[in-house]
């Protein structure tokens, strides 16, 4: 018999488990109240993720609501930069506590605990995996009505482990408009599928440049095949952005809490619309 995954759905043994799902869930610290958990992921990496998961999360701030992100991304982790928190988180006896922004969004990264902000993490997956899962059960979030997870790219360890131990509510696929992006799509809703999680919808970053003086738009990576590839999918394309130059430097200086306009306003309003 082969080592079971916990996925009856890839499995070809008639074992008693698969009458009985188990429950892999793991519970968040006791003195933590999450609502709405979703994940932000891709199939392949470079293709803006922590932008979007960043500005999701201004967004959803900026609606009222309070706000945590959870930095899954162990070996690359870029939300603290983003958001310009360069201090080291902080612990007790009760757990750890997520740094805060100056908005008062809540996030929790590898790179608040490490000595210098450019150690590197060399760890194997297993490692790198439970340290995801003590960022949901080992932190102190308190009450947040919406949790951003910022995913490492691809299907293995890290995205499986979050699939499974996360009460993942829904999550969010980015691309961008290049000629692999329907197979790269594809894998990503299918792992979805297999672990049963509902995609929200597509992100295309990347999508265009807008000439400043002009106004025309150009496709700096190719004709964009969003639309299709959604269609395919049956799934909805949240929003797709443009090429901005001024979005780099926001989140290289740490300013994308000030940045304008935040072009997911509208995804966050339809995410906070489903509520209930």
């Amino acid at each position: 018999m082969s080592e079971c995954t916990h996925n009856c759905s890839t499995c070809g043994e008639n074992c008693g488990e698969r009458t009985e799902p188990q429950d892999l869930h793991v519970p968040v610290n006791g003195l933590s109240h999450v609502g709405k958990v979703i994940a932000v992921v891709s199939g392949k990496g470079g293709v803006g993720k922590s932008l979007v998961t960043s500005s999701l999360a201004v967004a959803m701030r900026r609606l009222g609501k309070s706000v945590g992100v959870l930095d899954a991304d162990i070996t690359g982790p870029s939300i603290p930069t983003a958001f310009g928190v360069h201090t080291r988180a902080e612990g007790s006896e009760l757990g750890i506590y997520p740094a805060q922004t100056r908005t008062g969004i809540e996030i929790m990264s590898l790179n608040l605990l490490t000595e210098h902000e450019t150690d590197p993490v060399v760890w194997r997956g297993p490692v790198i995996a439970g340290a995801v899962k003590q960022f949901w059960t080992d932190v102190i979030w308190g009450d947040v009505d919406y949790m951003f997870v910022d995913m490492p790219p691809g299907t293995g360890d890290v995205p499986l482990t979050v699939f499974q131990s996360l009460p993942i509510d829904g999550i969010v696929v980015v691309t961008s408009p290049q000629d692999l992006v329907s197979m790269i799509v594809t894998k990503a809703v299918k792992m979805a599928e297999m672990m049963h999680i509902p995609v929200l919808g597509l992100v295309e970053n990347y999508s265009y440049f807008q000439c400043p003086d002009c106004g025309k738009q150009h496709n700096i990576f190719g004709e964009s095949h969003i639309e299709q590839v959604a269609a395919d999918l049956g799934l909805k394309v949240l929003a797709r952005l443009p090429i901005d130059p001024a979005v780099a430097a926001a989140c290289d200086s740490g300013r994308i809490e000030d940045f304008e306009p935040n072009y997911l306003t509208q995804v966050a309003q339809e995410l906070a619309a489903q509520e209930g």
